[in-house]
């Protein structure tokens, strides 16, 4: 009996030390292969290369906007998140009206960064008839994901530049992000849409075997466009000779906007508070590597858009270093 007491606590001691050595934190983020993941993907590396005790552990697929109600919840500690999604959710509209908890579970979820999704790509073969976006009558488009926030703000881009209305004007076609680019690579739509900062790895691998175009409205002006941007998106401009085979040879207009990594809320600050230094004080290991990475920026990562807050661990780093 002594012998077993003794290993049973031996045993207990060691896991205890051992759970003391480190922290497994869940990340979700949306498909592997956009760059909105591939930007979560190297914070969680930076951030398990540099600090001890602590590893991100994390897993790709699925739709942020499902992601943000699984943090708060307290079945994950770290999704994508964006300004005008949370206020959807604080206030329980759009993808979330039928999800009575959400605002109440808008609470438990806070901000630990912003940083720019990265201009909406709208593409089209080369040799494709459809030169701005005013001409997608009839065409079949890959918007995002039903029921995503990129979903829904290519739509209203479109809307709000053309007039034209998702499902009565033009096909806007069921498919996750996977899908909806293989979808683009066998010719079997039109047009695919995706947010991104360049240079994009779909656009990439398109341009491998293909010539492809990017397009914008023939009028970005206007009460209807200003309305859609509010104060949260923004125009963005994508420049021509991005790609080798990108046939563009002017500048298009588009939009933009801020993602972020939301982190719930009752994470314990020290903790959020080293995920966030950790990963600012060792920037210069991506940026060499990664050309996006230039558009990261401690600044606009402590930046306030829209209703959600920082994280109190992750607002005590930014006011240290003054950017906030």
């Amino acid at each position: 009996m002594r012998l077993t007491l003794t290993a049973l606590t031996t045993s207990l001691a060691l896991a205890s030390f051992a759970q003391a050595q480190e922290t497994t934190l869940k990340m979700a983020t949306i498909a592997p292969s956009l760059g909105q993941a591939v930007t979560m993907a190297t914070f969680a590396n930076v951030v398990t290369d540099n600090l001890d005790n602590i590893a991100i552990e994390v897993s790709g697929g699925g739709a942020a906007t499902v992601h943000m109600m699984e943090v708060a919840r307290g079945n994950l500690d770290m999704s994508m998140t964006s300004p005008v999604v949370y206020n959807l959710m604080a206030a329980g509209k759009a993808m979330y009206a039928k999800q009575a908890e959400a605002p109440e579970l808008s609470k438990n979820l806070s901000l630990l960064m912003w940083f720019p999704y990265g201009a909406y790509h709208f593409a089209v073969r080369a040799d494709s008839d459809i030169e701005v976006l005013d001409d997608l009558e009839g065409a079949s488009v890959f918007l995002g994901p039903q029921g995503g926030g990129a979903y829904n703000a290519a739509r209203g881009w479109i809307e709000s530049t053309t007039g034209l209305v998702a499902g009565e004007d033009y096909d806007a076609i069921k498919a996750n992000w996977q899908t909806g680019f293989q979808a683009f690579l066998d010719g079997k739509i039109d047009v695919y849409v995706n947010g991104c900062l360049d240079p994009c790895g779909n656009f990439i691998q398109f341009t491998e075997t293909e010539d492809l175009r990017f397009i914008g409205p023939e009028d970005d002006q206007g009460e209807a466009v200003e309305k859609f941007l509010g104060k949260w998106r923004y125009r963005g401009n994508i420049e021509p000779g991005l790609y080798g085979g990108q046939k563009n040879e002017n500048t298009v207009i588009s939009f933009d906007t801020a993602v972020g990594i939301g982190v719930r809320g009752d994470l314990d600050e020290e903790t959020v508070y080293l995920l966030t230094k950790t990963f600012w004080d060792n920037i210069e290991q991506v940026t060499s590597d990664a050309p996006w990475a230039k558009a990261l920026d401690i600044n606009f990562a402590a930046s306030k858009r829209g209703l959600m807050e920082l994280h109190p661990g992750a607002a005590r780093y930014y006011k240290e270093v003054g950017a906030m």
